[in-house]
């Protein structure tokens, strides 16, 4: 274990291949504790790849991954969460057909456990901390509705509350205002900014948002054809000619 390292989260020369193409090249990145960090890029530049390889949801062909100074390279995406690592995904993923409150509590898989133990009751703990995150994300008068029902932007808290269930301490969120109206994604903000503020959670935001990016990150990183193009505070970044260039063109 590296505990000299000050970084919650390091990617150290990450490539990752699908057949002869390179979707991500010799990435380097990190994350402190507390910290919240940007992932953006123009579409296609590898950063969903990139999120993916970080929270073992896809083996990468070179480099490492290292979380709380242990390597996890080779591990499973069940055992990081169970390491304190939670994440969320591009297209929202919860149970339509199941109860926003059912939906906190099979949350429990995030943290391997197999299907009896996922079906039989819960503990009241568990089920104490499921009100509570639903009432800290406002959707507590929605807990007896189907998940199906809600807009995208609850959908998207409720997702971001399943990931919240093992009180993680580094939540990646992947596109998390996606689909949202400004209204809720005002509300996400605060949140993320309250779990941050008060439970010192890390955050690594993946995001098309750039005003979300530019209002909540202390730093941000720039992804181009799978290549790391920039790294800084947001100011600096939303000056940079190459990031410019590659959003918009020359």
């Amino acid at each position: 274990m590296n505990t000299a390292s000050p970084y919650l989260l390091e990617g150290h020369k990450i490539t990752k291949r699908f057949g002869g193409l390179t979707a991500v090249h010799q990435v380097d990145l990190a994350i402190r504790p507390g910290e919240i960090v940007g992932l953006i890029g123009p579409n296609g530049s590898g950063k969903t790849t990139l999120f993916n390889c970080l929270s073992r949801l896809l083996p990468i062909d070179e480099g490492k991954v290292i979380f709380k100074g242990k390597d996890i390279t080779r591990r499973k995406p069940f055992q990081v969460a169970r390491m304190g690592m939670s994440r969320t995904f591009q297209v929202i993923r919860v149970y339509r057909k199941m109860t926003v409150l059912e939906n906190m509590l099979i949350s429990r898989q995030w943290r391997g456990e197999g299907l009896l133990q996922m079906l039989r009751p819960s503990h009241p703990d568990t089920e104490r901390r499921a009100h509570e995150l639903l009432d800290f994300l406002m959707l507590g008068h929605l807990k007896h509705e189907l998940a199906g029902r809600l807009s995208g932007g609850q959908r998207r808290l409720l997702e971001i509350g399943m990931a919240l269930m093992p009180d993680p301490d580094l939540l990646l969120l992947d596109e998390a205002t996606s689909g949202v109206n400004p209204t809720l994604i005002e509300t996400i903000k605060d949140r993320i900014r309250a779990l941050n503020r008060e439970q010192g959670k890390a955050f690594l935001l993946v995001e098309h948002n750039i005003e979300f990016i530019a209002d909540m990150c202390e730093r941000v990183y720039v992804l181009n054809f799978g290549e790391l193009l920039a790294e800084g505070d947001p100011q600096s970044i939303m000056n940079n000619e190459a990031v410019i260039e590659a959003y918009f063109g020359a």
